[in-house]
């Protein structure tokens, strides 16, 4: 009786996840936008002696006058090449549905129906937030609810823990901790990939004459905070965008698109992943397909944390267990490393 009672709860917290799947994204957007500006108030608590409160305050403040300035300093360009863009992607497809059709190996006159498919499908989660106000409201929940707890984030520990038994709370609490300490690492290092790659693609499709280098850098640098699915889609939109201007422009495209991302996977991704917690690319493909095929566009987006969370949760656990048991426990970088 106990088994089947535990394997019903299992199956109705499933059925939850599914059915109450977009606030639990926002909620989890919330968290990990929390960790953002709980990591810059950190930051900025090693040179001002303020209190914390005025530190998150100065965070927003610069965090939401940087995106200002930068949609206010390029806005009209990028606008006006988002559109130029779309219509290079388009004809790019196309012609390469054209070809492929002429081997034989796609019906013809399918290419067209292949694409709309391809670029249409989206998770459910995404007809939920797709319209203007949809999306602006999750975007505001999100930042509201980060906000909230970056402010107090000791009241929600506290809050969580106090429905946990008494002899649970103490290793709450180091696992919260830790689970903290990697997260900021992990966005941190994110951040620093995004702009490495955002920088450098840009920096070298000007020097060899692609057009919208700008957007391109853009595009990459934003996506490079997916992993693996968002290298492979900022280099498609590199390469189709190189070869509208010449096959000279695309052979480029194709070589600053390898020479960047081997770059960041040889160098820049190591160091960090030495940092925070190192996660096969096989797993985190897996859990970025799994949470699109549930939860849509923002389960591919927060896929990576997630993983990251649960990594160190589990590895918490089983050391806390071993040392009940009186076993070695097991170490990762992200216990040794948090305070």
């Amino acid at each position: 009786m106990q088994k089947a009672a535990v394997w019903l709860g299992m199956a109705l917290f499933i059925v939850g996840v599914i059915v109450l799947a977009q606030p639990l994204l926002l909620i989890i957007g919330g968290a990990i936008f929390a960790v953002f500006l709980d990591g810059g108030t950190r930051v900025l608590g090693r040179y001002l002696p303020i209190r914390r409160g005025w530190r998150l305050l100065l965070t927003i403040v610069l965090g939401f006058g940087f995106l200002g300035w930068v949609f206010w300093f390029a806005g009209t360009t990028i606008a006006a090449q988002f559109e130029a863009l779309r219509e290079v992607v388009t004809a790019q497809f196309n012609r390469l549905m054209d070809f492929v059709g002429s081997l034989g190996l796609v019906p013809k006159g399918e290419g067209g129906t292949l694409g709309t498919q391809l670029l249409g499908s989206v998770g459910r989660l995404t007809s939920a937030v797709g319209s203007a106000i949809g999306a602006i409201t999750s975007v505001v929940a999100m930042i509201v609810i980060g906000i909230f707890l970056a402010a107090e984030p000791r009241i929600y520990d506290r809050g969580i823990a106090w429905m946990l038994p008494v002899r649970a709370r103490s290793g709450f609490y180091r696992i919260a901790e830790h689970v903290g300490f990697t997260l900021r690492r992990l966005l941190f290092g994110r951040l620093v990939g995004m702009v490495f790659e955002g920088v450098f693609t840009y920096v070298m499709l000007t020097i060899g004459g692609v057009p919208m280098a700008a957007l391109l850098g853009l595009v990459t640098g934003v996506l490079a905070f997916i992993p693996n699915i968002g290298a492979i889609t900022s280099g498609v939109l590199m390469v189709a965008v190189g070869f509208s201007a010449g096959p000279h422009q695309g052979v480029y495209a194709i070589f600053v698109y390898f020479f960047v991302q081997n770059i960041d996977g040889y160098l820049v991704v190591p160091y960090i992943a030495r940092r925070t917690v190192d996660l096969p690319p096989a797993l985190v493909l897996a859990m970025q397909l799994l949470m699109g095929a549930l939860f849509g566009i923002l389960g591919v987006l927060f896929a990576d944390p997630i993983l990251a969370s649960l990594k160190v949760v589990l590895v918490d656990l089983s050391n806390q267990q071993a040392a009940r048991e009186g076993e070695g426990p097991e170490v990762v970088a992200a216990s040794k490393a948090a305070p």
